[in-house]
């Protein structure tokens, strides 16, 4: 289930992790009748992203789906499982309505159908730290040159998670914090499902926050640390402006692949690659040209 890390055993040879990816958004602010998550990107919709990315810890996750969501099932068909939220009422709703999917596992990861600049490295980092260090919980943080209205991760002394702050909650102090929350979690399951019991949804939006369970788990006497990934690939994808920028980033990484892997790129920022082509070595490929698909192209081409 998980690539293989020198000196380790696969996550999956003796673990079982389960992957939950959040994926009911409606997405007004991409302003379009497509749900938000089956907009593409590099060739692939941002939840099949989503689902590669958590494939490196489940080769089956299971998706929160709401808007849409038989356009959703039928683009996942055969490559995840499904559970319907009917209200999106929060992210901690949202993996209440997975729980019967989480029971049997022994770890569940929480990710987002938006995030697809996430790194199945990310991912893979986050639970082993959380399984190597016998932790309830851990979160996956970002380190953001401004944090402006992102979630503030706060640490006790010796390095612990003690709560997350969302920024409007923040004081003068905690705002000056440029460490952040990326939304994504790994937690031992049975301690989840514990704290998914006890979250509740006195606040203004009305809703259940999935953040709430990390002052759940500190007063159980829990213990919550941190992994830290790139701020690029904490970015969620809300609108076509930020689509674009998150698709020349994921077509930046696929040309670098295809580069190492022999492949002469004349001006990679003007050659456009979808995830799923297939090139071998020693073809060269000349600006401008845009390859879509499942093409496939044989060694010593010369594409203009």
């Amino acid at each position: 289930m998980c690539a293989h890390r020198a000196g380790y055993k696969k996550i999956g040879d003796y673990m079982k992790v389960k992957g939950i990816i959040l994926a009911a958004g409606k997405g007004t602010r991409m302003k379009s009748d497509t749900p938000k998550v089956l907009h593409k990107a590099a060739g692939r919709t941002m939840v099949e992203w989503a689902v590669n990315s958590a494939s490196s810890v489940d080769s089956r996750p299971t998706v929160v789906v709401g808007h849409s969501k038989e356009m959703v099932m039928e683009i996942l068909d055969g490559r995840a499982d499904f559970v319907f939220q009917q209200e999106q009422k929060g992210t901690g709703h949202a993996v209440i309505i997975a729980k019967d999917h989480i029971k049997g596992s022994d770890y569940t990861v929480i990710t987002y159908g938006d995030m697809i600049l996430l790194k199945k490295e990310s991912i893979e980092k986050l639970v082993y730290l959380t399984i190597e260090n016998n932790l309830d919980a851990a979160v996956l943080t970002a380190f953001a040159d401004d944090p402006t209205g992102l979630g503030r991760i706060i640490n006790d002394a010796e390095g612990y998670v003690e709560k997350i702050v969302e920024h409007r909650d923040a004081t003068q102090e905690q705002l000056k914090i440029n460490e952040i929350n990326t939304g994504v979690f790994c937690f031992k399951s049975e301690v989840l499902l514990n704290a998914l019991g006890k979250i509740g949804c006195d606040n203004s939006q009305g809703e259940y926050y999935l953040t709430d369970t990390v002052e759940i788990i500190n007063k159980a006497g829990g213990k919550i640390k941190s992994a830290h990934c790139d701020a690029l690939e904490a970015l969620g994808t809300n609108d076509r402006a930020q689509l674009a920028l998150s698709a020349k980033e994921l077509r930046r990484r696929i040309n670098n692949e295809h580069m190492i892997n022999g492949v002469t790129l004349i001006d990679p920022e003007n050659t456009y690659i979808d995830a799923d082509v297939k090139i071998a070595n020693d073809t060269i490929i000349y600006p401008g040209c845009v390859i879509e698909g499942k093409t496939q192209i044989d060694s010593n081409c010369v594409i203009y």
